[in-house]
């Protein structure tokens, strides 16, 4: 979903539809409905990010986990029931990914209790989506028979999983009424898919158990080591498992399923007028057809005129503009971005961090102008510049500047001056945002010089 998603900020934390992200989304489908509070395996990178929205969400988790590279899912999933079979080797474990779209939250919620009697019986189950097209974007489950109305919602055998399609065999396959999307979700006892991990990909089930054991508490989180998790194979877990046990349990369901890979699911499960045109933030459509439109700024206009079967997608950074049979091509400006060396390919324009954010307004060889926000009691670190010196303008909220040993309180329309080398700290002690503009000069702009002396982050 580039330009919205992208390496550094991807899409399952973007509020692409009303009720928060994605990922908010996925947690909501499993709180009050039975569920325990979620294990929840992410990076490094994206571990304040997952903090902030589980928060914001009013949530809890059981653990935070940080990879500390990823592996595919098959490490991922042997980790987390490593961890659940320590406490309860019987433990059923609903492995979901976080950026999947369910409309129908209820039918989920049967379709998870009617696994969960299969699961408790020793079977690894999966979910297949019935589908309404002939997709090739998803890879697919077999089964015995065309799947039948009743069946909906009940587990049964499968025969094989079948790789992502093209055009005709998809077409083929959709006729036939004997195959299932794979959804990639899971569920079974923590005790079988570590037998099956020993059974089929044992040095998972190795590296995993050694980066366990090798583990550290970090502020809420929870590291394994890491030179042993990097033993790990990048595998899948169909790779590694599922397609390796022979016949397996499904559960055919039909909730109003979508794994938003491309802009054209997305305008598929968005609001449209009459014409069929979605639009979303600063967005205005005039005479279109079959279009989506969205701006991501709301400051930022964007107009379609006389446009059918189109994406245009808009941000203060980048814009991309497309036909809606091209969506599953968008990793091809990806890829062309990334050769010619355009940060936009990879670099969200608003950079997250355990404090709140900056963005970059305005940067030339030898100054820079960024926008920031501190979130309540939120503090950076203790640090200093070799190469540049800034300026700070307060534009709302309280700012509390640590210029070397002294400390002061700078409230709207006040600013200070950090000189080249001098120790610093910005905190907000205020109950409201803080934002600030910050002025950069010096030789070298780069997020690299820094030295920390302190930082509540345990950040290196």
């Amino acid at each position: 979903l580039w330009p919205l998603s992208r390496r550094s900020y991807p899409k399952q934390f973007s509020p692409l539809f009303e009720g928060g992200s994605l990922f908010q989304r996925t947690l909501e489908r499993i709180t009050g409905r039975g569920f325990a509070a979620p294990l929840l395996l992410t990076t490094s990178e994206f571990r304040f990010i997952v903090a902030e929205q589980l928060s914001d969400a009013g949530m809890d988790a059981t653990r935070i986990v940080i990879e500390p590279e990823v592996r595919n899912t098959a490490p991922a999933v042997c980790l987390a029931a490593l961890i659940l079979a320590e406490a309860d080797p019987d433990a059923l474990l609903l492995v979901l990914p976080s950026d999947h779209m369910i409309r129908d939250v209820d039918a989920f919620s049967q379709a998870v209790a009617a696994g969960a009697e299969a699961a408790r019986n020793g079977n690894i189950v999966t979910f297949g989506i019935r589908p309404d097209r002939a997709e090739t974007g998803f890879g697919y489950l077999e089964l015995p028979e065309p799947l039948a109305d009743q069946a909906i919602g009940r587990a049964m055998p499968f025969l094989r999983f079948v790789e992502k399609p093209g055009p005709e065999q998809a077409e083929a396959m959709l006729a036939t009424g004997r195959y299932l999307w794979n959804s990639g979700m899971f569920l079974c006892r923590a005790r079988d898919i570590l037998a099956a991990f020993d059974a089929h990909a044992p040095e998972v089930t190795t590296a995993c158990a050694d980066a366990l054991a090798k583990g550290r508490e970090d502020l809420c989180f929870f590291r394994p080591g890491e030179e042993a998790y990097r033993a790990n194979p990048d595998i899948s877990l169909d790779y590694a498992v599922m397609e390796r046990i022979g016949q397996g349990v499904v559960v055919p369901v039909d909730f109003g399923w979508n794994d938003l890979g491309s802009w054209k699911t997305v305008w598929q499960e968005s609001p449209q007028d009459g014409d069929g045109v979605a639009t979303s933030g600063a967005a205005l459509a005039i005479d279109c057809r079959d279009t989506l439109l969205l701006s991501a700024e709301p400051d930022l206009r964007l107009v379609g005129l006389g446009l059918e079967n189109m994406i245009a997608v808009a941000m203060r950074d980048a814009v991309l503009v497309a036909t809606m049979d091209r969506a599953q091509d968008v990793r091809l400006a990806v890829e062309a971005l990334k050769a010619d060396g355009a940060g936009q390919a990879v670099d969200y324009p608003r950079f997250h961090r355990p404090w709140g954010w900056y963005e970059t307004l305005t940067l030339a060889p030898c100054y820079q102008v960024k926008r920031i926000m501190v979130q309540p009691g939120g503090k950076l670190s203790l640090q200093s510049h070799t190469r540049r010196a800034e300026h700070w303008v307060v534009v709302s909220g309280i700012a509390r500047v640590t210029l070397g040993d002294r400390v002061e309180d700078l409230a709207v329309d006040q600013s200070c001056y950090v000189p080249l080398g001098e120790r610093h700290r910005l905190e907000n002690p205020g109950a409201e945002e803080l934002h600030l503009i910050e002025v950069q000069s010096g030789d070298y702009l780069g997020e690299d010089d820094i030295t920390r002396y302190d930082d509540v982050y345990a950040r290196e």
